[in-house]
């Protein structure tokens, strides 16, 4: 740790969302490195049918913002997974918008308790390998979802010297299982048993659970604000 609390934070989340993060550990005092884990591609020639659908449930902000792109519908309700989803929903123009404050299974839940309301199916924008299954929570609730892959998330490990270097930092920041996931690739390869692992929510550090490090903690509630208390937090 450098002197002052200032902080050496590495974040790992795929961009355009790393920039913002970047700027908040700044202004928080601390030395920000971005170096993506992960690299959002976008599905080409995707159709966005909404024939039939009576509400979206989006389980990200990046789904949420690849849909907008796809589709100029704003009409529909909205499922968010948790707060910062549902900030993007509302920030991309959508008006009815309801969050669960959770995980997906929690989501399923909420989406379940409305069922009644809800005249169709759910449509479920998002990557072509989505961190949970929210298809099959749903079904046990006899609920149609239909799943439309609008990007996918490709590993972007560093090479050795950038991981060499990272590897140094006091801790990292993740905001999804996916880079997670890519992270305990590289920590086989360059242990860092001095750094602390900061995610988003449990899901989001659980692929690290074999992996050794100085701490690995997790926000209380799944929000930018809450992972970014933890830095200053002792574990």
């Amino acid at each position: 740790m450098t002197d002052g609390g200032r902080q050496r934070i590495w974040i790992t989340r795929a961009q355009p969302g790393a920039a913002v993060t970047e700027e908040r550990v700044r202004a928080l005092g601390h030395e920000a490195v971005t170096v993506p884990l992960i690299t959002l591609h976008r599905l080409p020639g995707v159709r966005v049918d909404l024939q039939g659908v009576a509400a979206l449930a989006f389980t990200s902000a990046n789904g949420v913002r690849a849909f907008a792109e796809a589709c100029a519908d704003r009409e529909l309700q909205v499922f968010a997974v948790g707060a910062a989803t549902a900030q993007a929903a509302k920030a991309a123009g959508f008006r009815k918008v309801l969050s669960s404050d959770g995980d997906v299974s929690v989501l399923a839940e909420g989406l379940a308790a409305r069922r009644r309301e809800l005249k169709g199916a759910i449509l479920h924008p998002g990557a072509a390998e989505p961190a949970g299954d929210l298809e099959g929570a749903l079904a046990q609730h006899g609920i149609e979802v239909r799943s439309l892959a609008l990007y996918e998330s490709v590993p972007t490990p560093p090479d050795d010297a950038t991981a060499e270097r990272l590897v140094g930092m006091d801790a990292v920041l993740l905001h999804s299982a996916a880079a997670a996931k890519v992270l305990a690739r590289v920590l086989r390869a360059h242990p860092a048993p001095k750094m602390r692992a900061l995610g988003i929510s449990q899901a989001a550090i659980r692929p690290l659970a074999r992996t050794r490090m100085a701490a690995k903690q997790y926000a209380p509630f799944p929000l930018e604000a809450a992972l970014l208390n933890l830095i200053g937090r002792k574990p």
